[in-house]
């Protein structure tokens, strides 16, 4: 191919179910991404696994691919790229498996991507005098062993490429870095070495600019209300060409826009630092790119620039990390903040008085500043607050004991206390993010074909 068109139908677990099938439908693409992980969902899904083993996978993937089987009929060129396999990529094939040959698409080879899941191996590589240390304050691993519920390394897009060469229609990941999603069929379609830097930084800001779906054209857009029926939002599509050159763009006749500032947005969207955007690839530098709209619903991306990608790869890990409550309350009629902070304060006294101290609590009236305290706010009477208090604890009983102080303020607080119809708040397990990092040389990533049978064979 002189030029790719990868489109991407899903930003995150729990986005629009109809996105990937109308992009499928109407986007002329040759690679539809799916794109299912963050580092909760991770922790999530981990859970889910321990619990029953044959779980740990996105599960809208797939619902999603069975509605896609008749597209994939018609459209036999079109191959799907997803990191839905979480925590269990091949019990997540196995499924991607039987519904293709289920809709008569046997002949579609699906490959699994593994290796970046290093939970298994903790132990060894603390052995080994990997210290795993946490990004931010330096404090070991080995500080909280003992409560690690999940640990995935970001691979990069190498996997994705061999498992396109194996002859894959579907291939289906555990956590890579989001960018690579892209990445691997450009590289392997356009024929891109790996030291080619420039050229792997254009298809990692391609990856970048459309791995949130909808926040490119036009979702959480500065100036939205300019953006024409985003109930009907397009989902993003990225042509690159061989020389780097990405355009970012959107079906005809869809909702949203893609203009200058959508793209300029994204671009630096989640970026700690413009000039050296670290991935597994490539260290992409953002300031070198230029942004030109070359027709209506087209932004031309150029200018890209790479160096050489890390020697160690991100590993995310979570752990378990006490339990957390939140309630609410709405206060209406006159004095209404005033009232909401009064009951905020009622609670955590009584809670005193009961001899439970929560480590951590918060009180906030939304309505009132809460979402937006530094910003400055025009004086006004609101006329009602929603009072929202969370306590967080490393003690369960704590945390239930503060549930049960929520219910009493309907009678016994302020007047105008309503909007107490839910029963008392929940109890949540809290997950902490242990960011860090490992050599590369100490992860091995994998590629598995999945026979018609739901087997493997490594590739």
């Amino acid at each position: 191919m002189k030029t790719v068109r990868i489109g991407n139908g899903c930003g995150f677990w729990g986005d629009n179910l109809d996105a990937p099938i109308l992009l499928a439908e109407q986007g002329q693409l040759d690679y539809l991404t799916l794109e299912y992980l963050a580092e909760l969902t991770m922790s999530i899904l981990a859970l889910q696994k321990q619990r029953r083993p044959e779980t740990g996978y996105a599960t809208d993937f797939l619902d999603v691919l069975e509605r896609l089987c008749p597209l994939l009929q018609r459209q036999p060129r079109l191959k799907i790229v997803t990191n839905a396999g979480g925590m269990n990529p091949r019990a997540c094939a196995r499924q991607a498996r039987q519904i293709l040959n289920k809709a008569g698409l046997g002949e579609r080879a699906v490959a699994v991507v593994l290796g970046d899941d290093v939970s298994p191996h903790l132990d060894s590589l603390l052995e080994q005098g990997y210290r795993l240390a946490h990004l931010d304050n330096g404090v070991p691993l080995a500080s909280i062993r003992d409560r690690v519920v999940s640990a995935n390394v970001y691979l990069g897009a190498q996997p994705i490429v061999e498992a396109l060469r194996q002859g894959a229609s579907v291939v289906i990941t555990g956590r890579v870095a989001d960018a690579s999603l892209t990445l691997g069929p450009a590289v392997h379609e356009l024929g891109w070495g790996w030291e080619e830097w420039n050229l792997l930084a254009a298809g990692t800001v391609a990856g970048h600019l459309i791995e949130c779906g909808a926040q490119v054209t036009g979702g959480l857009w500065c100036n939205w209300q300019e953006a024409p029926d985003l109930a009907n939002v397009g989902y993003p599509i990225a042509e690159i060409d061989a020389a780097g050159t990405v355009r970012i763009t959107k079906p005809p006749h869809t909702g949203g826009v893609v203009n200058h500032e959508t793209v300029g947005e994204q671009l630096l969207y989640e970026v700690g630092d413009p000039a050296a955007y670290l991935t597994p690839d490539v260290i992409a530098n953002f300031t070198t790119v230029g942004l030109r709209e070359s027709a209506p619903n087209v932004v031309e991306i150029t200018g890209a620039q790479g160096d050489p990608a890390p020697e160690t790869y991100k590993v995310s890990i979570a752990y378990r990390n006490g339990f957390l409550s939140s309630g609410q309350l709405v206060l209406a009629g006159p004095q209404a903040v005033a009232k909401a902070q009064q009951c905020g304060e009622m609670i955590l006294a009584r809670l005193r008085r009961a001899g439970v101290v929560p480590e951590r609590s918060h009180v906030e009236c939304l309505g009132a500043g809460a979402c937006g305290p530094t910003v400055e706010q025009t004086p006004s009477v609101a006329p009602e607050i929603v009072l929202r208090v969370a306590v967080h604890d490393s003690r369960r009983a704590v945390v239930e004991r503060f549930t049960r102080e929520f219910a009493p303020l309907v009678t016994s607080g302020p007047p105008g206390v309503t909007g107490y119809a839910t029963g008392r708040p929940a109890v949540r397990e809290v997950f902490a993010y242990w960011p860090t990092l490992i050599p590369r040389r100490a992860v091995t990533p994998v590629v598995q074909m999945i026979d018609e049978n739901g087997g493997g064979n490594d590739g």
